[in-house]
C-alpha cells in the first residue's frame, strides 16, 4: 500500500472513531436531560384485537413502580420495563427505546392467537404459536380454530400448533375444518369437518400433508358416489391407508348409472378405495 493509501486509511479510521465518540457523548448528554414521558404505541396486528390498551399499559407501569419520569431519561430502567411487558400474557412482544426527544417509546404487539382451547375441565383459553395462554373472556372473541381435549403439563394443546398452522395455510382445509379434538382415551387427533356426517382420525401430528392428501383423495374419488354420510369415521393414522368405518352395518346395493351410449355400467365403488392411483385402502366395519 502506498503512503497516500495508508494516510487515507488512518483518516477514515479516525473519522469513524470521532463519529462513534460523538454519538455516544450525545446520547449520554441526552440521557441526562429530563425524561419527557412515555410514548406508547400498540400495533394491532392481523389476528389481534383489543387485547392490550394504552390505559392498561400505564396501569401496569404504575403497578410495577416503573412509571416515574420525573428524573433524567437515564434513570428509567428500559430493560426491566421490556422484560416485564414480555411476561404479560396478552402481549406477543414488546420493545422499549429511548428516543432523541427524550421520550421513552414502548412498542407493543398484542398477542396473536392461533387457536382457542376448550379442555374437558371446563377451562377455555387462547394460545399463540409459542403456546402462550390468554384466558378467554367476553371482552374479545376471535374467529380462530377450536381445539378440545384433556390437556395438562405433560400433554399441552401447544403440541397441536404445527397441525393448526398447516390447516390455516391450506385454503381448502382452512375452509372446511370446524374443530380439532384429542380423544381422551386413545389420544388420537380427530378433525371435525364442516361437512356433516363424519370425522377424520389423524392419529398424531406426523406426516400431516400426506394424511390430509389421502383424505382429499377419498373426498374426490369415493364420497360423492358413496354419500357424505355413508361413513362415520375416516382414519388415515396408518401409513398409506384410508380406513373408513360405515355408519350402518348393512351394505347397500352398488350404484348403477347410465353412460352416454345408454349402456348400464355398474360401478364397484369399493374397488376405488384400494385403487393404486389414490394409494389408499379402506376397511369397512
Amino acid at each position: 500500500m502506498t503512503k497516500k493509501g495508508v494516510i487515507r486509511c488512518l483518516m477514515a479510521l479516525l473519522l469513524a472513531v470521532y463519529v462513534g465518540v460523538a454519538v455516544f457523548m450525545a446520547n449520554q448528554a441526552a440521557a441526562r436531560d429530563k425524561c419527557r414521558g412515555f410514548d406508547i404505541r400498540i400495533l394491532q396486528a392481523d389476528g389481534s384485537r383489543d387485547f392490550v390498551t394504552e390505559t392498561e399499559i400505564r396501569r401496569l407501569l404504575k403497578e410495577w413502580k416503573l412509571d416515574d419520569t420525573s428524573g433524567p431519561t437515564a434513570s428509567v430502567n428500559l430493560q426491566k420495563i421490556e422484560d416485564n411487558l414480555s411476561k404479560v400474557v396478552n402481549i406477543e412482544s414488546a420493545m422499549v427505546q429511548r428516543m432523541p426527544d427524550n421520550k421513552i417509546r414502548l412498542t407493543i404487539v398484542p398477542m396473536i392467537p392461533v387457536a382457542r382451547v376448550f379442555d374437558f375441565k371446563g377451562n377455555s383459553y387462547y394460545i399463540n404459536r409459542d403456546g402462550k395462554r390468554l384466558t378467554a373472556n367476553a371482552r374479545y372473541h376471535l374467529d380462530v380454530p377450536v381445539v378440545s381435549g384433556n390437556f395438562d403439563e405433560r400433554r399441552s394443546a401447544a403440541e397441536l400448533i404445527p397441525l393448526i398452522e398447516h390447516l390455516h395455510n391450506d385454503s381448502a382445509w382452512n375452509a372446511i375444518t370446524s374443530q380439532v379434538m384429542v380423544d381422551p382415551v386413545t389420544r388420537d387427533i380427530i378433525l371435525v369437518p364442516l361437512i356433516r356426517g363424519h370425522v377424520i382420525n389423524l392419529g398424531d401430528t406426523a406426516d400431516i400433508p400426506d394424511k390430509l392428501s389421502r383424505v382429499m383423495a377419498m373426498y374426490r374419488k369415493v364420497m360423492p358416489l358413496k354419500g357424505w354420510e355413508y361413513y362415520d369415521t375416516i382414519s388415515v393414522k396408518w401409513a398409506g391407508q384410508v380406513v373408513a368405518t360405515r355408519r350402518v352395518k348393512s351394505i347397500p346395493e352398488p350404484a348403477i348409472r347410465f353412460d352416454q351410449e345408454g349402456d348400464i355400467e355398474e360401478e364397484d365403488i369399493n374397488s376405488m378405495l384400494v385403487a393404486t392411483d389414490i394409494d389408499t385402502t379402506a376397511v369397512a366395519h
